[in-house]
């Protein structure tokens, strides 16, 4: 098979989430310094037909300052996704941030497109006034979110929970939402010298690859986006340095596996 592999120019790289199956070029780049973040939501049940939100933006805060990522998904049935059904769960919104500690999540849903269908019988539901900053999403502990490595941040609503009857026929919608985040990649990385073997790095699992090229100041280098799992890292170096393999590279999710330096012979 031709390998077809995704260089970085010649800068570090981190990848946003792979998924290794096929050689396939990659080009999903992730700055160094940030993190890739995709938002999902899940329901615990409650007893209704439907429950309908209309999500405006998802807020992280990090080191004191607000991050919004805006829903990418239309109005959807929270209902209709639930842990270990056939749709565990929706892709909300995603994007990347700095990387580091989350202090707060907030859900931000928007003032109108929330519904509830009990007996038949679709209605509005309404929120309390002066909710426009949105809900604070309960968190066990604070994530800390590392360079290049992707999360899943996970929002199980609540239905029984965030839906409270007025006693007039009515509902108001009060989310209450917990936050669960898991790494879903993990890095590679190291250093090759000498700098003028230049080589190119290629992190492979059976007959796909993924790589780049050693920084030719500094011969550093970092491939992310790696399911965990055993990868063997081969160098390929410019003419006149040999090539050289490192075996059974094992890839933990949400850490960054440092092989050291790599002398490469002529």
């Amino acid at each position: 098979m031709k390998l077809k592999i995704a260089y970085a120019g010649f800068a570090l790289f981190f990848t946003g989430l792979i998924f290794l199956t096929g050689c396939k070029e990659n080009n999903n780049n992730t700055a160094e310094g940030n993190t890739k973040v995709e938002i999902r939501m899940t329901d615990a049940p409650g007893n209704f037909e439907k429950i309908n939100l209309s999500v405006k933006e998802i807020v992280l805060l990090s080191d004191g300052k607000p991050y919004r990522f805006s829903a990418s998904a239309d109005i959807f049935n929270i209902l209709d996704f639930r842990i270990g059904s056939s749709k565990p769960d929706i892709l909300v919104a995603s994007g990347e941030m700095p990387s580091g500690e989350v202090t707060e999540i907030r859900l931000v849903l928007n003032e109108t497109g929330n519904t509830i269908v009990v007996n038949g019988v679709s209605q509005a539901l309404t929120t309390p006034s002066g909710q426009s900053s949105g809900w604070k999403v309960k968190l066990k502990a604070n994530p800390s979110l590392e360079p290049g490595v992707t999360y899943s941040l996970l929002l199980d609503f609540d239905a029984a929970k965030s839906i409270v009857s007025t006693g007039n026929g009515k509902y108001l919608l009060k989310p209450v939402v917990r936050g669960l985040t898991a790494a879903t990649s993990g890095l590679i990385s190291g250093t090759a010298m000498p700098l003028l073997s230049h080589p190119e790095v290629l992190v492979i699992a059976g007959t796909d690859t993924v790589g780049t090229i050693a920084d030719p100041l500094t011969g550093k280098f970092t491939v992310g986006g790696l399911a965990a799992g055993n990868y063997n890292v081969k160098f390929v170096p410019v003419t006149g340095y040999k090539d050289s393999t490192i075996t059974n590279v094992a890839v933990t999710l949400g850490q960054n596996n440092n092989i050291g330096t790599i002398v490469l012979k002529q």
